[in-house]
């Protein structure tokens, strides 16, 4: 129901194994799909996925920092001469904006497209559905800048045929069945078969929360109620973050494990790792620090890497894509 494809997961700035921070997110929904921040460079990531900025509907950029917004202006304007029409939500605080809407001047950008843009203030107060079934709220983290999670509310529904009901009657599997499936009453040795005898209504609902950079995981409490996965940054292991000190403003991966076993949510996604810890044996003891205070599901992300949460809550490693392999 919901697939994660992460463009972007280095704190600060990028290296030859990570780019800068973006994430791509999907639904069952639609061919349209959001994007939450564009660090330098992200349009070049994009063109190792198979997403294409045709199909972008939605961007969700947390804050201000150049990591998580610099990539903006070049991936709209390839889009505009890429033929993409539609207009485009651009969420943000207002600063960001204002900053987007400068550089359109000053470099006199022609968007072939609408860009409709809200502060992310707005989404505050309550969910806001952005696209059928797709419902996203903001909520404050506390970071150096006005910094933003974003909660996505996705809602399936779907209509599901009672067969074997229609098997004990003896109406055979065919055009009827379909009939029945799509509301349409059908006559059946001298009875009409009405499609509300046959068809019950089911919704099922998923919800993923994606932080942008934040000191202070319990600020989202609130927000991870109910909800199926969080991807928050995990920028130091906890023993650096110590020697760092608390001006950056960012979080460790304990900090974050100790909030996700307390909220008790069952997935939870790492990004936005300082460069120091980028090899494999520092990611080994990222992994190690969230093991030792969190137990149900986590993933360490990396750039590419692909996840879907199903709907029923699994979030499972999605296997690489052609495009993929060659990036």
């Amino acid at each position: 129901m919901l697939t994660f494809t992460f463009l972007g997961t280095s704190s600060g700035v990028p290296t030859k194994t990570r780019n800068v921070s973006g994430l791509a997110l999907q639904t069952s929904l639609s061919k349209k799909w959001f994007l939450i921040d564009a660090g330098e460079a992200t349009q070049h990531r994009l063109q190792h996925t198979g997403l294409s900025p045709h199909d972008m509907a939605v961007v969700c950029i947390t804050h201000a920092h150049g990591d998580h917004c610099y990539g903006l202006p070049g991936l709209l304007a390839s889009a505009s001469m890429g033929k993409h029409t539609e207009p485009l939500i651009l969420i943000a605080p207002q600063h960001v904006l204002d900053w987007f809407s400068a550089t359109v001047k000053l470099t006199d950008l022609h968007l072939s497209y609408e860009v409709i843009l809200r502060d992310s203030r707005s989404l505050l107060e309550q969910p806001v559905e952005l696209m059928d079934g797709i419902w996203v709220q903001a909520y404050a983290l506390v970071h150096r800048v006005e910094c933003y999670a974003y909660a996505f509310t996705v809602q399936h529904h779907r209509r599901k045929l009672n067969t074997t009901a229609l098997q004990q009657l003896g109406l055979p599997a065919g055009r009827d069945w379909k009939a029945l499936q799509h509301g349409q009453d059908v006559e059946f040795n001298g009875q009409i078969l009405h499609s509300h005898d046959f068809v019950q209504n089911q919704t099922t609902q998923v919800k993923a929360v994606i932080a942008g950079d934040n000191a202070q995981p319990d600020v989202l409490t609130q927000a991870c109620q109910n909800a199926d996965v969080l991807v928050h940054e995990a920028t130091y292991l906890q023993a650096v973050l110590d020697k760092v000190g608390p001006g950056p403003m960012h979080s460790s991966a304990k900090l974050v494990a100790e909030f996700a076993g307390l909220v008790s949510f069952p997935n939870l996604v790492l990004t936005h790792f300082s460069p120091r810890h980028h090899g494999e044996a520092e990611q080994a003891k990222i992994l190690q620090e969230v093991k030792d205070h969190y137990r149900s599901t986590v993933f360490l992300a990396d750039d590419f890497k692909r996840y879907r949460l199903s709907d029923t809550g699994v979030l499972q490693e999605v296997a690489e894509s052609a495009e993929q392999k060659k990036a």
